[in-house]
């Protein structure tokens, strides 16, 4: 064996085993609390393997340089509205940011701006597109959408409690009510009250903001009658989500939906340690927000991958623990009846590990009327993953869902 041979062999081991020691850190810490630390360590170690192998030709130094320059040179999350606050029912502040349309000779763009233009047709018609982002992530999730349709559609981007620009949830903080769907859709409910007091609006909601425009309709049927024109729910749930096997063995599985809430809200106790090992780990971290966002991650401008990853771990644990426990019990089935009127976009990734698309095929069994699309090769944040694919079917249903105000406007006329 060559001195070239012996010491890659000795790199590979060691990288190996730093990165099992990370992800057996994880797993001892999870332990405290119950069995759920072998789940949870299963899911660590699956990444680990990924970068020990990155480790044989990258060193330590150069990728956190790697990770500042993308932060430093990225686009990704830099758009800016004009802000707002809405005030939840326990007193939460909202933070959520209105980009309004151009007027028509001023406005910028090329042929698909053109095309936006042309499916929204007379602009006292043209319905408020506001977005609703998923779990631990924030509104700049949409960058691509909310750069596609600047100028040409009046949008609202809100941050949900304890995420992004929002106050931290005050119920939670003070220990008098847990998170649950049905408050993150009065939540939703206190924005539109603030950022679109009238006018048609279309809702689009990604993972667990597709959850919270589902409790909007179960809590607030007549005002989605009056109001909604279009909806989207793009990589989300409708309910079952204790049976999802986020890529486990069988046995794994199990555990983790036992054992989970109580391995987070262990380690939400400890957040300040908690956070401290994120950052040492932080190469091991990025694996895992690669491994469960994006189907294929080797296709994922890195950019993008460090912009997910940045918002991801923006997120608290203790957070993390609060809203962890709501997925089980979330069931908005029947609330979907709400929107069976309207122009209706369903939207998945058919590698998506923690919504799979055959959720997303129920909720379009449930809205026959919806335009129904799996996109091949996709993973979790689709709309990160395949902008153009998301975009594109938005500005369809935007101009449908104006189509239907018009009408609407028509008949009361």
């Amino acid at each position: 064996m060559s001195d070239r041979t012996g010491a890659a062999a000795d790199a590979a081991i060691d990288a190996a085993a730093e990165a099992a020691t990370a992800a057996g850190n994880w797993s001892r810490a999870g332990r405290h609390a119950g069995l759920a630390g072998a789940a949870l360590g299963v899911v660590a170690a699956g990444a680990a393997a990924g970068v020990a192998i990155e480790r044989l030709t990258v060193g330590r130094g150069v990728r956190r340089k790697a990770r500042l320059a993308l932060d430093a040179a990225g686009p990704y999350g830099t758009l800016r509205g004009t802000p707002g606050t809405a005030v939840a029912e326990d007193g939460t502040e909202l933070h959520y940011e209105t980009d309004e349309p151009e007027d028509g000779k001023g406005a910028k763009g090329g042929a698909r701006r053109k095309r936006l233009l042309g499916l929204l047709g007379r602009r006292s018609e043209a319905p408020t597109v506001v977005f609703s982002h998923g779990y631990c992530l924030n509104q700049d999730s949409w960058h691509f959408q909310r750069a596609a349709l600047r100028g040409a559609v009046r949008s609202v981007h809100w941050d949900q409690r304890s995420h992004g620009r929002s106050e931290r949830g005050r119920a939670q903080r003070d220990g008098t009510e847990p998170v649950t769907i049905d408050l993150l859709g009065r939540d939703l409910k206190a924005v539109l009250d603030a950022a679109v007091p009238e006018g048609p609006i279309v809702l689009v909601g990604h993972s667990m903001g597709g959850m919270t425009v589902m409790a909007l309709a179960d809590q607030y049927p007549e005002y989605v009658a009056e109001r909604v024109v279009g909806v989207a729910l793009i990589g989300t749930s409708a309910g079952r989500l204790s049976e999802v096997a986020f890529g486990l063995p069988s046995l794994g599985v199990k555990a983790f939906h036992r054992f989970a809430p109580g391995v987070l809200k262990a380690l939400g106790s400890q957040s300040e340690l908690v956070e401290k090992g994120r950052r040492a780990t932080a190469d091991l971290f990025a694996g895992l927000v690669k491994r469960y966002s994006f189907g294929t991650p080797k296709e994922v401008d890195p950019g993008v991958a460090r912009f997910a990853e940045r918002m991801i771990e923006a997120t608290p644990i203790d957070v993390v623990a609060e809203f962890f426990p709501a997925f089980a019990v979330h069931d908005k089935t029947e609330a979907l009846a709400a929107f069976d009127p309207v122009p209706a976009l369903v939207l998945a990734g058919d590698r998506d590990l923690i919504t799979p698309s055959d959720h997303s095929d129920d909720i379009a069994g449930l809205l026959p009327g919806a335009e129904s699309v799996c996109e091949p090769g996709a993973g979790h944040l689709v709309m990160l993953e395949r902008p153009e694919v998301v975009t594109g079917h938005l500005e369809t249903l935007i101009g449908r869902a104006a189509a239907t105000a018009a009408g609407a406007r028509s008949a009361r006329a």
